[in-house]
């Protein structure tokens, strides 16, 4: 039996419940092959001989009062260039991304996404097999009305 595909608009709220996530408002980038989260005071340590990351990160656009540390195994290192051209070295990490009632495992990369609009891209990777894109609609998985403006 063929597993029915989730339709998505371009930009949907979605939850990463593994990093402590509720709601993070994606944009829904099939231009853009991995997917990216907001990411600061990025420090790699050790924990009993496995590489790991601590970060922060301001999970609503326009709210730097509210703060998520998050703690993920590190599983890779590698050059991205963005949208602008420039190429960055970036943590990746592995975590579950929630859409609607829906969840799955998806690759992350961390950084610094404060002066954009968006705190997390969701790539044409993590939604290979998995999602539907109409691009004239929004927020077809749910509205969060307390989180309008944020």
């Amino acid at each position: 039996m063929k597993k029915t595909k989730l339709i998505i608009g371009w930009r949907e709220w979605v939850s990463l419940p593994e990093l402590g996530i509720e709601h993070i408002k994606a944009k829904i980038d099939t231009g853009a092959r991995t997917s990216a989260l907001h990411a600061f005071s990025v420090r790699a340590f050790t924990k009993q001989g496995k590489k790991m990351v601590r970060f922060q990160l301001h999970p609503y656009q326009r709210r730097d009062d509210i703060v998520v540390e998050c703690i993920a195994p590190i599983l890779d290192r590698r050059w991205v260039t963005d949208s602008g051209g420039h190429r960055e070295q970036r943590y990746v990490i592995e975590s579950s991304v929630k859409l609607g009632e829906q969840l799955w495992p998806i690759e992350l990369t961390l950084t610094n996404r404060e002066s954009m609009k968006f705190r997390m891209l969701l790539g044409r990777t993590a939604m290979k097999g998995k999602v539907i894109v109409n691009p004239g609609r929004s927020y077809l998985i749910g509205k969060k009305p307390d989180m309008e403006d944020k």
